[in-house]
């Protein structure tokens, strides 16, 4: 197994063992759940890309490109998934799309901003990404069909190296958490590229993380996956990935792809897992 392979078994073994039975009144769904969960990872010494079950490389990979761009109607994002069309408005637009918050919704350049920040001030400890609008997310504000899950993460410098720090409200650690993580493995990667630094620690931390019921087959199956060995899979970037990705350069995520694809050699797939919406 991988070093994220470990990470995330035992991350899903303690939920799953030490969680409480909680019911989703949004759901419908029962859950085993768990309160703020917490780990590390060096993705430079190992990509945090799951191999005890398969999960769709390219997905990811687009969807941090898409971000980057700041778009919120999925125009870029449906040449490779529909994915994202159940949360999407009849204008074909997400107001609540992760990249458009970070560049667009608050009035400035999160993203653009962070990275000019850094290169002027590189002990800076004030760069904070938000997604979250407290003003129409959350709370008593009307119901939307998506709110953020990862709703803010920090980037900082320390002995040359960018470390950022992902922090998720709600997380649902078989489908969601996989792909959180390794999206937003990639999305560091490219900033420390455009920093020209390298890539520190990875801290995911999940103030409510919980599996639905019916994925109780399938965790019990990846855990009993102990003998599955998997070479770490590493991040290659293509030069100027991040300038790339603000291009809204479509072959960029074929590139991602045929990178990670050359590298993962997954365990078999597990009993297909329905999303909880």
């Amino acid at each position: 197994m991988t070093q994220f392979d470990h990470i995330f078994r035992e991350a899903i073994g303690r939920v799953y063992n030490e969680g409480a039975d909680v019911f989703s009144e949004r759901t419908g769904y029962s859950t085993k759940a768990l309160p703020g969960l917490t780990y590390e990872i060096e993705p430079a010494q190992g990509f945090p890309l799951l191999t005890l079950r398969k999960i769709p490389v390219k997905l990811f990979c687009a969807e941090v490109v898409w971000m980057v761009t700041g778009h919120k109607h999925l125009d870029f994002i449906r040449q490779f998934t529909k994915i994202w069309d159940d949360f999407a408005e009849e204008d074909g637009t997400m107001e609540t799309a992760y990249g458009y918050r970070w560049r667009h919704h608050f009035g400035r350049d999160q993203l653009l901003e962070l990275i000019e920040h850094l290169r002027q001030e590189p002990s800076s400890r004030q760069g904070v990404v938000l997604m979250w609008d407290p003003a129409s997310d959350g709370l008593t504000a009307p119901k939307k069909k998506n709110v953020p899950c990862p709703f803010t993460w920090t980037a900082n410098i320390i002995a040359d190296k960018l470390n950022l720090h992902l922090i998720i409200r709600s997380n649902d650690m078989m489908l969601g958490n996989p792909h959180d993580t390794a999206g937003f493995a990639l999305l560091q990667a490219m900033l420390a590229q455009e920093l020209g630094v390298h890539v520190g620690k990875l801290t995911v931390s999940i103030s409510h993380a919980h599996i639905y019921e019916n994925h109780y087959e399938q965790v019990e199956e990846m855990l009993a996956r102990e003998d599955h060995t998997h070479d770490e899979i590493f991040c290659r970037l293509p030069e100027h990935s991040f300038q790339r990705a603000l291009s809204e350069d479509a072959e960029l995520v074929n590139e991602l792809f045929q990178m990670f694809k050359s590298q993962y050699q997954p365990a078999p797939p597990v009993k297909t897992m329905q999303i909880a919406l």
